[in-house]
């Protein structure tokens, strides 16, 4: 499956992120498929940089974002709330 995530970068103490596409199953800082923006949340507000088209697209490809990168997509609006299907039993 492929994920849309986080990736830290920067300095200890001072981390800094770009928001990419990768495997679900490489590491956080590994191999990655494509950088779609970052973020950067030491900056007063914080500053979010996404290319809104590319993650459509990963999006409606079937890359599932993780609940970081869901909130980032919302706070850039990017991501609209959508109805989640519920279990039925």
């Amino acid at each position: 499956m492929v994920k849309i995530r986080l990736m830290r970068m920067g300095m200890k103490g001072a981390p800094s992120y770009r928001v990419v596409v990768a495997d679900a199953r490489s590491p956080r800082d590994g191999r990655i498929i494509e950088n779609i923006g970052w973020y950067n949340p030491l900056t007063e507000p914080s500053t979010i940089k996404i290319d809104a088209e590319r993650a459509k697209h990963w999006l409606s490809v079937g890359a599932q974002p993780s609940d970081s990168v869901r909130s980032l997509f919302k706070r850039a609006g990017i991501f609209e709330r959508t109805v989640q299907p519920t279990d039925a039993k």
